[in-house]
């Protein structure tokens, strides 16, 4: 089979490596309907060196073999996968944290490939697939999208206004217009939030972002554009601010726009080591600071109805379609901020 490896930096290629077989009673093995590239994909493209890696992280499937100990999908069933392998019934799981599964672990690590490939096979099926409950065969493109978007990214969004608190009454700043911060606009709204600022300098972008339910866009940056959300809220800044960049001055703008009393919720991978937390940035105003790898597990039962009765629409922020031998193209274009988020199709 075909399967997409990340040789050095900036260096992605398809390979042709054997078929994944099911090694353990516990395994399914999932044939790749869709795929797409990460944000997170992208870090190590820009810096790797190492043995050739298997990329990719995100994907819907139809199952093809199952080991003796699965019961809870079948061959034929059409599935989503999240980014993590979970089995969903230790300590942690069980609180809602299966990015801390004590047994689980990540794609292209634990013996596992990537997911922008046409099989995959995947360890603990039975706490990480979900059933669509939807035939592929009747299954349209914009449904596609949007079941391939709670396997990461709209949950990512999602993690982050549900780690924020974000309800009925709440105001929202999201900083960053890429696909994640997207999904967080969506993802507040969906919760009841009652103003998102936008933060992002991207028309094409914050168009759609107004489309999701942002009520005021501001473009501009730094103290600029803290002194622009402060403007628009009586000086007070918003009780939630979610931050999907993960660099230090979206993290300074972030402590720079939230209320007093407020929550600095962290989706962007931080690029960074150290972030300042005294009396000058959090605690000196009693704010909270929440986040991190999105649990997406936890969240897909929640969510799966509002998408199947298309009551949202999170599949919106992929707006380009490649074939898996164009993947390379699929970072190239996203890296150069071409494409917003790309689907890939074995």
């Amino acid at each position: 089979m075909r399967a997409t490896y990340l040789y050095g930096t900036r260096d992605i290629r398809v390979d042709e490596v054997p078929d994944p077989e099911i090694q353990k009673p516990t395994d399914a093995l999932v044939r790749v309907v869709r795929a797409c590239v990460c944000g997170s994909d992208l870090h190590r493209y820009h810096d790797y060196a190492g043995e050739p890696r298997p990329m990719g992280h995100e994907l819907l499937g139809v199952v093809e073999d199952v080991g003796a100990d699965v019961t809870t999908v079948r061959r034929g069933d059409f599935v989503i996968c999240p980014f993590g392998i979970q089995d969903n019934t230790c300590v942690y799981c069980r609180e809602g944290m299966q990015t801390s599964c004590l047994h689980g672990h990540f794609f292209g690590t634990g013996g596992v490939g990537g997911a922008q490939a046409e099989a995959v096979r995947i360890p603990l099926a039975d706490g990480t697939l979900v059933r669509t409950g939807t035939a592929l065969a009747d299954t349209d493109e914009a449904l596609l999208n949007s079941l391939l978007s709670l396997s990461d990214v709209f949950l990512t969004g999602h993690h982050a206004a549900h780690m924020g608190k974000v309800g009925p009454g709440r105001t929202v700043t999201v900083i960053g217009d890429g696909a994640v911060g997207l999904s967080a606009v969506l993802a507040s709204r969906r919760l009841g939030a009652e103003r998102v600022v936008l933060m992002g300098r991207h028309t094409d972008r914050t168009d759609l972002g107004v489309e999701l339910g942002a009520t005021d866009v501001v473009p501009e940056r730094g103290e600029e554009g803290v002194a622009r959300v402060r403007d628009l809220t009586d000086g007070q800044g918003t009780h939630v601010v979610i931050e999907a960049v993960g660099h230090m001055p979206a993290f300074q703008q972030a402590y720079g726009v939230v209320r007093v009393g407020g929550v600095i919720s962290r989706v962007g991978v931080p690029q960074y080591e150290d972030a300042p937390v005294g009396w000058g940035s959090l605690f000196g105003r009693n704010i909270t600071l929440t986040g991190g790898p999105a649990p997406v597990r936890a969240y897909i039962e929640d969510v799966l109805p509002d998408v199947l009765a298309g009551r949202i629409d999170p599949g919106r922020v992929f707006d380009r379609v490649l074939p898996l031998d164009q993947v390379a193209e699929a970072y190239r274009a996203m890296d150069a901020r071409e494409a917003l988020k790309v689907v890939v199709l074995p």
